[in-house]
């Protein structure tokens, strides 16, 4: 027996009380320990409190000890918290923070990793776009528009990259970069890039940036990251604007406006002296559209679609709404012209169906 077959029926026994909840119930996809005798989890997208209860304060603690343990990390007075991805077969992303930074108890967050089956067509199965959104979508995929997902937690924004990576041409080479990895491609000439925290001596550790400048020397047709938390953004934005097009990436934000913002903001956070108005001259001159995702009628659809175009005279950032979610209504195109339906033509990337559409968005 190996050891990650040792971990994983330890794992097992130590997480028994939502043992069927993380291995036999697949509509659950992530499971929230608040402390022994608080358990929820998502279901379709759904929290609900769940009737599960760990032995006391010690059992939980145990189980998180082995967790730490399976991926080799530490959780005591020196380290309160660890985000870690479980090797294979487990298939979890998990956080971890113990007490008494976590005042309820031991907090456990598990997240579930499925089998990628999203694409653009099962954004519209799950009533999360429409036809005309995903065309549209899978045309500025195939141009190589910039493109940022934005949203909160929890809102699907992993799920929406993937779908939107399958339009991604299969003779591309793409490099993904994640600090944990969930993204699935389906292309066959994809690299997957992950950081890596440093050890318990504080050593060997590998961050984002890291990563980005290695993919910068692999020759990528595509540079995919999962989500943009820190000075990595910098990077990005410089690599879109040095002919690195049809970049993707997610972001945290509620809306168009505030993905560039936070944009601007993350590009600050690097280690270069940049100036203020420069970070948003490069933001807004770097990305092309923002798909904004959200919680909408209790389901996780695109919220909205907008294109990026530049600054004004007064520095502000020029964002144009494309397509707009309506409750009652659905997705309504705004008539805005798109600088990139006229390649989408030429490169007879528009289907006969939305041909229209895409006549409208060229000011035909």
């Amino acid at each position: 027996m190996d050891r990650a077959e040792i971990y994983g029926r330890t794992l097992r026994h130590f997480l028994s009380p939502v043992a069927d909840l993380l291995y036999n119930d697949e509509s659950v996809s992530e499971v929230l320990i608040n402390g022994p005798d608080m358990v929820f989890c998502e279901r379709r997208g759904k929290l609900e409190r769940v009737d599960a209860t760990f032995k006391d304060e010690e059992a939980l603690f145990a189980a998180a000890r082995n967790l730490a343990e399976y991926v080799r990390r530490r959780l005591d007075d020196d380290h309160h918290s660890m985000d870690a991805r479980l090797p294979e077969p487990e298939r979890f992303r998990v956080h971890v923070i113990i007490p008494p930074c976590a005042r309820n108890g031991v907090c456990l967050s598990i997240r579930k990793f499925k089998r990628s089956t999203a694409t653009l067509e099962w954004l519209v199965e799950m009533n999360s776009a429409s036809r005309d959104v995903i065309e549209f979508l899978r045309a500025a995929v195939r141009v190589h528009c910039n493109i940022l997902v934005a949203g909160g937690t929890g809102t699907g924004k992993t799920s929406l990259l993937n779908a939107m990576s399958t339009a991604i041409p299969e003779e591309e080479r793409i490099i993904v970069i994640e600090d944990t990895a969930e993204l699935q491609l389906h292309q066959p000439h994809t690299v997957y890039l992950e950081a890596r925290p440093p050890k318990p001596d504080g050593k060997g550790a590998v961050s984002i940036r890291d990563l980005f400048v290695d993919s910068l020397r692999m020759r990528p047709d595509r540079i995919v990251v999962g989500e943009i938390r820190r000075g990595e953004a910098l990077d990005l934005v410089q690599s879109m604007l040095s002919g690195h097009d049809g970049s993707l990436a997610t972001i945290h934000a509620s809306t168009p406006a505030s993905a560039l913002v936070r944009l601007e903001t993350l590009c600050l956070m690097s280690d270069v002296a940049l100036p203020v108005y420069v970070a948003r001259q490069q933001a807004g001159s770097a990305v092309h559209l923002i798909v904004q995702i959200a919680r909408v009628d209790g389901a996780r659809r695109i919220s909205e679609i907008a294109a990026v175009q530049g600054l004004d005279d007064k520095d502000r950032y020029v964002v144009t709404s494309i397509f707009k979610y309506h409750p009652g209504r659905g997705w309504e195109y705004s008539g805005a012209k798109w600088h990139f339906a006229e390649e989408a033509f030429e490169k007879g990337l528009v289907p006969k169906e939305t041909e229209g559409l895409f006549q409208r968005m060229r000011g035909a």
